[in-house]
């Protein structure tokens, strides 16, 4: 009797899972007819009958693909993940204009993937939520909160320079990237919860360690298609040592939070705080209100400072990296950034605030490298609204749009000799008359990226003093393949040959954190 009923319960649960599956197919499919009819005007490079463009994509050299995809197809071309996920790749300025000059949401087949971890922050966040959220964390990126932080970012590669000499004299080449990473994240503690080095405990030692393994992880996911299915990704053990780092993560977050929020009760907290020589991210965040009065719940305070964790994170350490990289590749450009540096500094023995307006060379360097290599290659979005481009083609409200940036910034239409690093593209007088979103290294319009001015202020603190300390050089028997994955990255490693240069002007600085090997994890 009992084995009878089982047996039953077992065919309507088969049933059962069978109609479901048989309806989210027909849902795949009106899905795909929908994405496919709306691009139909939109020709594209052959499909795989099951992969889509995939496999070419996660294929080593994909970049300089749809580089040549998009010589053979101007303006866009239909872009498929699978059979299912289909955008409109765009590269060209007018097309970007169009779309990114709005605020479309970003396109959820993405960017779902990141709420387990950084929840529905700026990243993520959409419409009157997102517009709120905007608006009471951009005082935290005003001049004068920004201004203090270049001691921070100074203290940080001073630390990671030290490491390198010690590297130096034992190895003629090594991989500069893990270390990059490292100082990146050791900035952001400082900046996000105002950790000193000697402040950090073993509490923090175990966020460090679990916010590098969630962006491996992370760029893992994306790049494994069978991973893209949540059920089957938490079965995995990637998935499940994925949560387990969220956990981390989140609870450091959180109790920091507490604490913080725990000792703005007290006056004596409250003074210590006031008199620190900068506020971090996380006072701002407190303190933030907006004309109601109205403050950031605890899982919105979460969501942002998981979300600039992550996104100031490894965007800095591909920045700083391939920069070092392009100063290697071409040593005259190297030369004339330290020569503008020591003209800068002169006898001072620490970079200032008022030096970075300054550094106009080396600005024009960093720009340039982030035209070549710019540290996110691709951004997606899904439109609320039909859009018309310039050439008289449209899409309907729904359609995704794939930006993808390193192909816009060697976009020969508008970069002459795109494959030549020329520093001078970006003088005055150069890129006056240029199209504002042909160079979209930190996105455009009003979903910008809030902490560009952050970001640039770091790569101009590190990279001089990166290039003060030492010269750098290519090791020709380990150049770097470049590949995307969140960020761009190097398939192998970024390795430079470091040379102690004989004019260096640095202050040393105390130091005693831990480092980790982001590859161990």
């Amino acid at each position: 009797m009992v084995s009878s009923f089982v047996t039953r319960l077992g065919l309507w649960a088969s049933g059962l899972i069978l109609i479901l599956s048989f309806l989210k197919l027909i849902s795949l499919l009106l899905r795909r007819q929908r994405l496919a009819r709306a691009m139909d005007n939109f020709p594209g490079p052959p499909t795989h009958w099951l992969f889509g463009h995939a496999l070419e994509i996660q294929q080593t050299g994909s970049l300089d693909k749809v580089v040549s995809w998009a010589h053979q197809f101007p303006y866009a071309h239909q872009l498929w993940l699978g059979q299912f996920v289909g955008f409109l790749n765009i590269y060209e300025p007018e097309y970007a204009k169009a779309v990114y000059s709005r605020g479309d949401p970003k396109a959820s087949d993405v960017y779902d993937f990141f709420l387990q971890w950084i929840g529905k922050g700026l990243l993520v966040l959409e419409g009157p939520k997102w517009f709120q959220h905007r608006k009471l964390l951009t005082p935290g990126f005003h001049y004068d909160v920004l201004k203090p932080y270049v001691a921070v970012f100074a203290e940080s590669a001073n630390a990671m320079l030290d490491k390198w000499e010690e590297k130096a004299r034992k190895e003629k080449s090594f991989d500069i990237f893990c270390d990059v990473g490292h100082m990146a994240l050791d900035t952001l503690m400082k900046c996000t919860f105002g950790k000193g080095d000697k402040g950090l405990g073993q509490r923090d030692s175990n966020y460090y360690l679990a916010v590098s393994d969630l962006t491996l992880l992370m760029q893992q996911r994306l790049e494994s298609f069978q991973y893209h299915n949540d059920f089957i990704y938490w079965l995995t053990p990637h998935g499940r040592r994925f949560l387990r780092a969220c956990q981390v993560a989140h609870e450091h977050t959180d109790q920091v939070i507490r604490e913080r929020k725990a000792a703005l009760q007290d006056e004596k907290e409250q003074k210590k705080i006031q008199n620190r020589r900068h506020l971090d991210f996380l006072d701002i965040l407190l303190g933030a209100q907006d004309g109601d009065g109205i403050k950031l719940s605890d899982t919105d305070l979460r969501a942002e400072v998981d979300t600039f964790m992550f996104e100031g994170h490894d965007t800095t350490t591909s920045g700083i990296s391939w920069f070092l990289y392009c100063m290697a590749k071409y040593p005259e450009h190297q030369r004339l950034c330290r020569e503008e540096i020591r003209e800068i500094l002169g006898d001072q023995n620490s970079i200032q605030w008022d030096d970075l307006s300054k550094m106009t060379y080396l600005t024009m360097c960093i720009k340039e490298s982030f035209r070549l290599y710019p540290p996110v290659p691709q951004v997606y979005r899904q439109l609320s609204k039909p859009v018309a481009f310039v050439d008289g083609r449209s899409l309907p409200a729904g359609s995704l749009i794939s930006l993808h940036i390193y192909a816009l910034h060697r976009n020969s239409a508008v970069w002459p000799d795109p494959e030549v690093f020329d520093p001078l593209r970006f003088s005055p007088e150069n890129a006056s008359g240029r199209h504002p979103y042909a160079f979209m290294p930190f996105s455009a319009g009003p979903r910008n990226c809030i902490g560009q001015q952050f970001a640039m202020n770091e790569m101009k603190v590190v990279t001089a003093l990166c290039l003060l300390r030492f010269e750098y050089s290519l090791d020709p028997s380990r150049l770097p393949i470049k590949i995307p994955q969140l960020i761009l990255r190097s398939k192998n490693e970024l390795v430079h040959s470091l040379k102690k240069h004989w004019m260096t002007t640095y202050l040393l600085q105390e130091t005693s954190f831990n480092f980790c090997n982001w590859q161990a994890l």
